[in-house]
């Protein structure tokens, strides 16, 4: 069997053509600049092939995909009968779907309610069902959402403390993001362990350009950092994370902004950009705190601070923790952030060993063998969990 795993954002499309008999990916790629000029599809399969073309919308970027994919020089199929379905990355399944499921009509339905919780990233997530229903007509299409894995959390986690009427009415509460990840990392570390998930109490990180954490207690997320939208919780790239609400109505006065122009600052001109005023990049601010560039050294203490917060929370949260594992771009590549998170959790136990988080995108525990709560880097591996979930429900 095998799954096309598509992710859509507003003007780029990530790709992968995964072989379900031993899980090995068979091609990616990437589609970026969609709608803009020089667009360009970045492929590896066979062969790489890069080019810059038109794509006007995502209908174009999906034919070049298949097109790539049945290229005699650098494809991986001959025919795209091979793709037995399509499993879709969608961000907000809102309180409709606790897990994935085949795409309907309902289900659309579903989705298109959902895009004013998430109107940057489910307008193109629908898109590209649609589109791929139409280019791909019979393929089974699988939504797995962002939001799903999160679904389990308690009411006193995900309620906000306003009037009750507004979750009747508009459902405003906590939704949470990046479940995919942390459902994948939290069992892979089952795997590793060889431990059941429902005997562990686990604290995932994900630290990228967008960042969370999650509480995972007996396999089930009961909390996390993420809240109504991705703007709640830790300092991001860009996004401000959490702050006083009251900043925003301040800010609308003094600078004479409107609530979406704040909005907009929170969302792409803070966070450790903000302050560093330098990058979003980690590795820039990074470089610049080498250079003594002392903004730059701010904006890198405030992203350890709150991270190693939340972890500090939910530990009470659990009323323990067995073990804390670091994933995604920055969690994943750089042992100094992860050095520096885990100098604040001497109260739990934990011993960093050095020679063992001297290590960029590898699978490893971290710690030592004296820690009293062990510490992981596990890769994470959305596509692989989109294309399991896609094959689960093809064979139901």
């Amino acid at each position: 069997m095998k799954i096309l795993v598509l992710n859509c954002g507003s003007s780029s499309l990530k790709y992968q053509l995964i072989n379900m008999e031993d899980e090995s990916v068979l091609a990616k790629g990437l589609c970026e600049r969609i709608g803009i000029e020089n667009s360009r599809i970045k492929h590896e399969g066979k062969g790489k092939y890069e080019n810059i073309c038109n794509m006007k919308d995502h209908k174009d970027a999906i034919k070049m995909v298949i097109d790539a994919l049945l290229n005699p020089d650098y494809g991986v199929i001959k025919s795209i009968d091979e793709v037995n379905a399509v499993g879709h990355r969608v961000v907000h399944g809102g309180e409709f779907f606790s897990e994935s499921v085949i795409v309907t009509e309902e289900v659309k339905k579903s989705l298109e309610e959902c895009v004013e919780l998430a109107p940057l990233h489910n307008p193109a997530n629908i898109l590209g069902i649609n589109v791929c229903e139409e280019l791909l007509k019979g393929k089974p299409q699988v939504a797995v959402f962002d939001t799903a894995f999160h679904q389990t959390m308690p009411e006193k986690a995900y309620l906000y403390a306003i009037p009750y009427e507004y979750y009747e009415k508009y459902k405003i509460r906590r939704y949470g993001f990046h479940g995919t990840s942390h459902r994948y990392i939290s069992q892979r570390l089952s795997e590793i362990i060889n431990k059941p998930l429902e005997e562990l109490k686990v604290i995932t990180c994900h630290l990228g350009n967008g960042a969370s954490v999650c509480a995972i207690k007996n396999g089930k997320s009961v909390d996390t950092s993420m809240g109504f939208t991705p703007l709640e919780g830790l300092v991001m790239g860009t996004r401000s994370g959490d702050l006083d609400p009251a900043i925003i109505p301040y800010l609308c006065e003094k600078e004479n902004m409107s609530v979406k122009e704040v909005e907009k600052v929170l969302n792409s001109k803070s966070g450790v950009l903000g302050v560093s005023c330098v990058s979003s990049d980690f590795r820039d601010i990074e470089d610049a705190v080498s250079k003594g560039d002392k903004k730059a050294e701010s904006a890198l203490e405030l992203f350890y601070y709150r991270v190693a917060k939340y972890i500090g929370s939910y530990a009470a949260a659990m009323n323990g923790v067995d073990a804390i594992i670091f994933t995604a771009g920055l969690g994943e590549n750089s042992p100094e952030t992860r050095q520096n998170i885990c100098n604040y959790l001497n109260y739990l136990g934990v011993q960093i060993d050095d020679q063992k988080n001297n290590c960029r995108g590898k699978e490893t525990i971290i710690s030592t063998e004296n820690s009293k709560t062990s510490v992981y880097c596990i890769p994470t591996n959305e596509e692989l969990v989109i294309a399991r979930d896609t094959k689960c429900l093809l064979d139901k």
